[in-house]
């Protein structure tokens, strides 16, 4: 039975992988600080195959604790998203940037094989090319401290000696929405259809720039893939995950949300510049790996619509339902 460290395991897309490698055979240990709470996995500590440890991957006594005996990592802890790093700099380059090569190096050193760290498609940033998509081989244009801690990530476990006993995959995920046992309401697809089965008008800013979108259980689901991968095919990787038909702008997710909420109220404002603006190929993981997605974005639209309107959450305006 293969051990697997999980960083950040109670998180919005950890608490669903840790499900995944559970049913799958893995014995999972979670390393995590608890900052949102620990309701999402406190279900798991009844799994024999499931161990926590509530710690800092910022401290080198808990990293080393934690990667003892582990056999793949996958690397989720992070300061997440743009206002939340903005927020917090310093804690978000500690966590997200100086951490990362610490766990890494830890983990090479005591005979771990596997690295998986979730790194971002808005690494991107803009696209020279409205026309075209951006690949894996695109450059790098980070415009937020979030991006730009992930790509330095990304340039030091990339290049890494290939001789090393850990192998470094990276995967660039997708801006993510949908139903997790920790609820986010900060993400657009979620927010948006929250506020409009609220029935309140919904302020839509920027309304024509492009992102690909992913529900998180298909980018936890991406994480199995690169584990069950036993040849070298993902060491020293990177794959975007996500789908590419499902590139979207602002306003097209309005409309599908419409589908759904027809008397749905929506104002735009125009904004005409928006530092992030890319659309992403995906072609390279379903090649490689055989990865497709399960769910689109109706599908997560319409969770989140059931469950505001069947009122499975108390105040779903409580600030716990967000990260910043």
């Amino acid at each position: 039975m293969k051990k697997v460290l999980v960083t950040g395991g109670a998180g919005y897309i950890g608490s669903i992988v840790c499900r995944i490698l559970l049913e799958k055979g893995y014995y999972v240990r979670v390393i995590d600080i608890l900052r949102y709470g620990g309701e999402t996995i406190i279900n798991l500590l009844n799994h024999d195959n499931f161990e926590f440890i509530k710690g800092d991957v910022r401290k080198a006594n808990d990293r080393k604790n934690a990667l003892e005996g582990i056999d793949y990592v996958v690397h989720l802890a992070a300061i997440v998203g743009d206002p939340a790093c903005r927020n917090e700099p310093n804690l978000a380059k500690e966590t997200n940037l100086k951490s990362s090569v610490e766990l890494y190096k830890t983990a090479n050193n005591l005979g771990v094989e596997k690295f998986i760290f979730a790194s971002t498609c808005s690494n991107y940033g803009k696209m020279d090319n409205s026309e075209e998509y951006v690949n894996e081989q695109s450059k790098l244009a980070p415009i937020s401290l979030y991006a730009e801690t992930k790509v330095e990530v990304e340039k030091y476990l990339l290049g890494q000696d290939t001789d090393n006993t850990c192998k470094p995959t990276v995967l660039r995920f997708s801006t993510v929405y949908g139903l997790s046992p920790r609820i986010r309401f900060d993400l657009t697809v979620n927010e948006f259809t929250k506020e409009l089965a609220l029935k309140r008008e919904l302020v839509v800013f920027g309304e024509q720039f492009w992102r690909p979108y992913c529900h998180v259980e298909d980018l936890a689901r991406s994480v199995i893939f690169v584990l069950d991968k036993k040849d070298t095919t993902t060491d020293f990787n990177v794959y975007n995950v996500g789908e590419t038909t499902e590139n979207y702008q602002k306003q097209m997710i309005v409309e599908e949300i419409k589908k759904q909420i027809p008397d749905a109220k929506i104002k735009y404002v125009k904004k005409d510049e928006d530092p992030r603006d890319y659309k992403v190929n995906f072609e390279k993981i379903k090649k490689e790996l055989g990865f497709q997605i399960k769910k689109r974005l109706p599908d997560g639209v319409a969770q989140v619509k059931k469950i505001i309107e069947d009122q499975f959450l108390e105040d779903p305006d409580n600030m716990k339902y967000r990260n910043s």
